[in-house]
């Protein structure tokens, strides 16, 4: 009876001996595959702040994209009124001049303007890309004398009344 009390005894330090070991091996593996997990992760953690820095760098690229942008557009919405501005002048009578109205009832008025005016908005882009000023163009220093349209570039000794 003692014997088989013994190999019971060893048959079970044996059995424990062996489920310790394929639990100590089952151990190995899963720590093997969370390191590989680890490192995955790891990867995409480094990639994911690449994008993140990537996405930045683009958002402040379209924020100041965005910012000339809309200083462009105040810009041109000044001109805008401002040319609405000269176009709609009030007149002494402190009615509103209204070109349309003015184009029906005078038309070879307002076709002179107009073709002055572009005129000299063509002599505007010449003398930008590169054309000498005349002789005309550089004594200029009355009102009636300047181009309207650019005198600071057209008419460089003009000084306007302020």
């Amino acid at each position: 009876m003692f014997s088989t009390f013994k190999l019971v005894m060893v048959g079970i330090l044996v059995s424990s001996l062996a489920g310790a070991g394929l639990y100590v091996m089952k151990l190995r593996s899963d720590n093997a595959i969370l390191k590989a997990n680890q490192i995955k992760l790891e990867e995409a953690v480094a990639s994911q702040q690449e994008v993140i820095a990537q996405q930045k760098a683009d958002f402040e690229t379209i924020m100041a994209a965005n910012a000339k942008l809309q200083e462009t557009r105040d810009i041109l919405k000044q001109e805008l009124q401002n040319l609405d501005d000269k176009f709609n002048k009030t007149n002494a009578s402190g009615k509103k001049r209204d070109i349309g109205d003015l184009a029906v009832n005078r038309p070879e008025s307002v076709e002179r303007v107009i073709n002055r005016a572009s005129d000299n908005a063509l002599r505007c882009v010449e003398v930008a890309m590169g054309a000498e000023l005349t002789e005309k163009e550089i004594n200029a220093t009355k009102p009636s004398e300047i181009n309207s349209e650019c005198p600071s570039l057209v008419n460089p000794n003009y000084v306007p009344a302020e």
